[in-house]
């Protein structure tokens, strides 16, 4: 990132959240349940899959992490209503982790029972450093005693080739991302191309361990490497789906969908978007410059 994106990704706070909800329109399908129904019917219509989240997160009170809790339980009845190629994702500090991990767990299960029931499945999202413990634990006993799940791997993490070693050898499903939290660099590669590196030897690690992967990236360098992985170890399409966030690079998107490659959207939704909008604004200094730009009047 050069100095002009850093300084227009450190001006976001200042800009009125009108404006960047105008832009980032893009990558949340609106505030409401209904918004992401039209969303994902459209990127069925497009040939791909969808999962399905709810804005939020670092929630504190436990009458809402329950109340989360009920709407995620309540989404399963309307994705089969609605006959949607849509799972759903979540995220722990959402459901409680910060007010107490065994209400956290409880209420994760009560979503894998729902999905469970469906004939769907559940992805637990990675949030930052302090979370992956528990995470991966959930996820382990979740997916020994109900299935239905799917976990996050952060390829920044130094800690991800051993969390991989130490997966279940039968059933795993991980989704792996380059991840998007400022960790310390005691336990994060912080340089680009170790982060890309570190990404291609974890998906060669995941595909040799029989674990079904989601190939989370934009990073074209990224597809073409996973591509020529998918190759190497003869994965069928059973085996791996390619997955990408509401929104962004969407030629990219059709173009691996175009090549016979299932793909997977991600769809958040919500009140609770300005967080959200602000970190992929964050992630995307060329999308951020036009907020800027916006802001101050420019053309």
């Amino acid at each position: 990132m050069n100095l002009v994106s850093k300084l227009v990704v450190r001006l976001l706070p200042i800009v009125p959240k009108g404006i960047v909800g105008f832009v980032a329109k893009r990558y949340v399908a609106g505030s409401k349940l209904d918004d992401a129904v039209r969303a994902i019917r459209e990127i069925n219509s497009q040939g791909a899959s969808a999962t399905l989240d709810i804005l939020g997160e670092s929630v504190t009170d436990t009458a809402k992490a329950l109340d989360f809790t009920a709407q995620y339980i309540g989404l399963f009845d309307r994705i089969a209503e609605d006959h949607l190629d849509s799972t759903v994702s979540i995220k722990p500090t959402m459901l409680g982790l910060k007010i107490d991990p065994a209400l956290c767990r409880q209420n994760i299960e009560r979503i894998v029972r729902s999905a469970k029931g469906h004939g769907s499945s559940v992805c637990i999202d990675m949030e930052d450093s302090s979370t992956t413990g528990f995470t991966l634990s959930a996820y382990k006993d979740l997916l020994g005693t109900h299935g239905h799940v799917t976990a996050v791997l952060q390829a920044c993490l130094r800690r991800t080739l051993d969390d991989i070693s130490a997966l279940p050898t039968e059933g795993a499903c991980i989704r792996l991302c380059k991840g998007i939290y400022l960790e310390p660099r005691a336990i994060a590669w912080r340089d680009y191309q170790t982060v890309r590196r570190n990404y291609v030897a974890a998906l060669d690690k995941l595909m040799r361990r029989g674990a079904f992967v989601g190939i989370a990236t934009h990073d074209e360098y990224l597809v073409h490497e996973a591509l020529a992985l998918i190759d190497r170890h003869h994965l069928t399409r059973d085996r791996y789906e390619f997955q990408m966030l509401l929104g962004v690079d969407p030629e990219l998107r059709r173009i691996i969908i175009s090549l016979g490659h299932p793909l997977r959207v991600y769809v958040p939704f919500g009140s609770e978007w300005y967080a959200y909008s602000t970190r992929r604004l964050r992630e995307n200094p060329a999308v951020a410059t036009h907020v800027m730009k916006a802001f101050f009047g420019l053309r």
